[in-house]
């Protein structure tokens, strides 16, 4: 019985020590001694391994507006990295991988449509 309950308590203990490091708005505007053409902005939330939100491309070029897309995902078990597909309103899409480290999150095109920049180091703007 003792047994039973200690693991009980480790996995509640582990449950409740779970970060979720991908959640939040992140940007690539701060941007220093670098001319932007666009601004690649990615809103997460993360819940245990899964990951769902909204993924956008601004720019004064009409072109390389994308409009909202999609983004559904999962994270892996050491949860500093995550693979995420972004699907467009018009049906194209492409995957992602995903590192985060403390405020920074870098972004790697895997595959897929040229709907968002091959790579890219992104800043987290809020919770």
């Amino acid at each position: 019985m003792k047994k039973i309950v200690l693991l009980l308590l480790f996995v509640s203990f582990s449950t409740y020590a779970q970060t979720n490091l991908f959640t939040g708005t992140w940007i690539n505007e701060n941007c220093k001694d670098c001319s932007k053409k666009y601004i690649f902005k990615i809103t997460i939330a993360q819940s245990n391994n899964k990951i769902v939100g909204t993924a956008e491309i601004i720019s004064d070029n009409a072109e390389l507006n994308s409009g909202v897309m999609d983004v559904t995902g999962y994270v892996y078990v050491l949860g500093e990295k995550a693979q995420i597909k972004i699907k467009a309103e018009n049906g194209q899409s492409t995957n992602a991988v995903l590192f985060a480290n403390e405020n920074l999150l870098q972004f790697i095109k895997r595959g897929g449509s040229d709907l968002v920049p091959d790579e890219t180091i992104l800043t987290k703007l809020s919770e």
